[in-house]
Order: C-alpha cells, then structure tokens, then sequence
C-alpha cells in the first residue's frame, strides 16, 4: 500500500524558507511512470499545485511560484521535498504532497500539514 507522509515546521517566520518533506512508502519515487506532487490549500481556499518531481528527477512547477520555490529527492531514502522562499503570511497553509499521473489525477496523498508563516 502506497503511503505519503509529509513533515516540518508548522511555524515559518515572514522572510524565511519553508522546508518539508514528504516520506514515501509502498512505492519507490523512482519508479515510471508516476509524479510526486506538492499541493496546498490556503484557509478559505482552493487547492493550488505548487509543483512536481518525476520519476527521473526532472521538476515541474506552478508559474506563479516557481520563482521561490524548489522541488528535489533523496532517492536512498525515497523522499522528496519542497522548498519555498522568502515566505509571507500568504503562504500559510495546508501543505499536501501525493502522488500523481500525467493526466493531473492525484491517486494517494498524505495527510497534510498545516504551515503558519508568522508577519
């Protein structure tokens, strides 16, 4: 069975970069012919992509965020993990990472995490 767990900080200072990390089991992120997706959901929002990792490494991100934010794996440990910039208040959220195929269907995710960027 496919599992994804996400962890970090619940709290980033205004400024900072936000750091998480999403830990995969049942399936090696490695493996064709899948994608692993960081996702989010402000208060009140919808959810938003933020970006992606395949399974050859390759990244793929939202043009609206791509300019702070950085997707990258460690393949021994079968993990991948976001990094956002320069975070405001406005990048509080419930952050999601899943797993996802080329057509945008996300087919497990985690649980979530909730992420608070204090002013």
């Amino acid at each position: 069975q496919v599992q994804l767990q996400e962890s970090g900080p619940g709290l980033v200072k205004s400024s900072q970069t936000l750091s998480l990390t999403c830990t995969v089991s049942g399936y090696s992120i490695t493996r064709n012919p899948y994608l692993w997706v960081w996702i989010r959901q402000p208060p009140g929002k919808g959810l938003e992509w933020m970006g992606a990792i395949d399974y050859l490494g390759i990244t793929y991100y939202n043009p609206r965020l791509k300019s702070r934010t950085s997707i990258s794996r460690d393949t021994s440990r079968n993990q991948f993990t976001l990094q956002q910039r320069s975070v405001t208040p406005e990048d509080s959220a419930v952050y999601y990472c899943a797993r996802g195929d080329w057509f945008g269907e996300n087919d497990y995710w985690g649980q979530g995490t909730q992420v608070t960027v204090s002013s």
